[in-house]
């Protein structure tokens, strides 16, 4: 089999190639290390490339164990890159940030652990923002990473490497994190799926808090939804020293049907909430042709009202992630000359939590904790709530965030992601599904899906139908990258 008929598998026909020994895992591994060093260099979404000689060891033993009828499990002999926020023993975890740029991890994070136990070979990190932060994946350490479509314009963030390399076939699935649309952001922009699980369904460990609800979660990016949840599955599950995390009961299965139905499937599109979310020409459009496909086949979509007010909402929102963010950084801070060494955007975050105080942070809680509730009843008639997974197209490469909307101005580096926030205060799974291109047929944008509370497999299912009823658009691919075309340094 050539190697790009091996990258070409899917997560699932990989997997089950592998094990019928249609191909060895040595095969593979070379094949997409092949495909790596080929366009990667083009690309920037994988960093801290592990040397060919140990992968394909690994690969080695791998088809070994097979050979004595040993398998680990579904991820068995498969290429893994970590987004670079997450440890993977032998890899530096540098959250792009050159202080970081040697500080190698010792052992694997929980999710990383359950991937490799599962048979993974992890070969690499993907690229990322510094410190996972706004929706561009840019960073003094290693540069800008472009658009799977268009190399002019960003790939999102902050999982924007492990999107790229899912576009481009560099890996078969991969793994990514998620506070602001860091899994759905990039997943709409390049084409491919992302999940924000519930929140304690992906447990994360190392944590340096594990009582507070955290915003962020670990979680899978796939080139379908199948795929989608098979890596969900090898990730969530409950583990004793975190705390909140969910158990998965016996028998669970998050994989949706095989032939997913419409029928009976309720849908709330909040569109830009009335008018609160500025939104770029062309998006609202676009979803709402995503919606009438899914309505065709049998779905009941209504226009729906948020139902509570979005301006303390986003207040709260800005206290919680202020206050979350600066004790992620807080390690890194203390390190000398490290604020010198830091984009603007995390120092704004983290200097701004210095002022908080607990009774603003209790009051923002009380906040989430309202509209949690709200949002409840709003699941009593829905079984899914609808929104674009973002605000606007990609944006010039060479740009930090959107600095205007239309006539309106963003006030904060991440503004213009505001509708991602929705699904993440109140703990809910989301899922990014294609949802099309812009009129030049260059940026792809997606349908952000939200589930009822650890209605993770209901809300794949609902994923799955809308993939069903897109089968031309899901066929097409990204043009293989030429030449760079994006900057290594992004302007102010």
């Amino acid at each position: 089999m050539s190697v790009d008929c091996i990258t070409d598998l899917d997560g699932h026909a990989l997997s089950a190639a592998i094990h019928a020994r249609d191909i060895s895992c040595r095969e593979v591994m070379a094949a997409y290390l092949a495909r790596i060093h080929r366009l990667n260099p083009l690309l920037n979404a994988i960093v801290n490339l592990g040397c060919d000689e140990r992968l394909l060891a690994q690969a080695d033993a791998r088809d070994a164990e097979l050979a004595h009828a040993q398998s680990c499990g579904w991820l068995h002999g498969m290429p893994l890159a970590v987004k670079d926020v997450s440890h993977a023993l032998g890899f530096a975890t540098t959250f792009g940030v050159p202080a970081l740029a040697d500080a190698v991890a010792h052992e694997d994070g929980l999710q990383v652990a359950r991937m490799k136990a599962a048979g993974g070979i992890v070969i690499g990190k993907t690229a990322v923002p510094e410190f996972g932060l706004g929706s561009h994946t840019f960073s003094t350490l290693f540069g800008a990473t472009p658009n799977a479509w268009d190399a002019s314009v960003t790939a999102g963030g902050s999982s924007g490497g492990a999107a790229v390399a899912l576009a481009h076939r560099l890996l078969p699935v991969a793994d990514g994190s998620d506070v602001m649309g860091s899994l759905r952001n990039p997943a709409g922009w390049n084409h491919v799926f992302g999940m924000r699980p519930s929140a304690g369904r992906v447990p994360r460990w190392p944590a340096v808090d594990v009582f507070v609800s955290p915003l962020a979660t670990e979680g899978p990016m796939a080139r379908n939804v199948r795929d989608l949840a098979r890596l969900l599955a090898v990730q969530a599950g409950f583990d004793a020293r975190v705390p909140l995390s969910l158990t998965t009961p016996p028998g669970t299965a998050f994989t949706p049907p095989e032939h997913p139905s419409a029928k009976g499937l309720r849908v709330g599109w909040l569109g830009n909430l009335g008018g609160y979310l500025a939104m770029a020409p062309g998006i609202l459009p676009l979803c709402e042709a995503a919606l009438t496909s899914l309505s065709d086949a049998g779905a009941q979509v209504e226009p729906l009202a948020l139902g509570f007010d979005p301006v303390p909402l986003w207040q709260a929102w800005l206290v919680w992630r202020q206050a979350q963010t600066a004790q992620n950084m807080a390690a890194v801070m203390a390190l000398p000359g490290a604020r010198t060494q830091l984009k603007p955007e995390a120092l704004w975050e983290y200097d701004a939590a210095q002022g908080l105080s607990q009774a603003s942070f209790a009051a923002a809680a009380q906040v989430r904790s309202a509209f949690y509730q709200h949002l409840l009843g709003l699941f009593e008639r829905f079984d899914v709530l609808a929104l674009p997974t973002a605000q606007v197209w990609p944006f010039p490469i060479a740009e930090r965030w959107p600095q205007q909307i239309g006539d309106r101005v963003m006030d904060t580096y991440h503004r213009w992601m505001e509708v991602t926030l929705y699904a993440t205060f109140a703990g809910l799974p989301a899922i990014s599904v294609p949802a099309g291109f812009d009129p030049s047929g260059r940026w792809p944008m997606g349908l952000q899906l939200i589930g009822r509370p650890q209605g993770d497999a209901a809300l794949l299912a609902a994923a799955a139908t809308c993939e069903s009823l897109i089968p031309a658009l899901l066929a097409r691919r990204p043009a293989e990258p030429k030449s760079t075309v994006g900057p290594r340094t992004i302007g102010a």
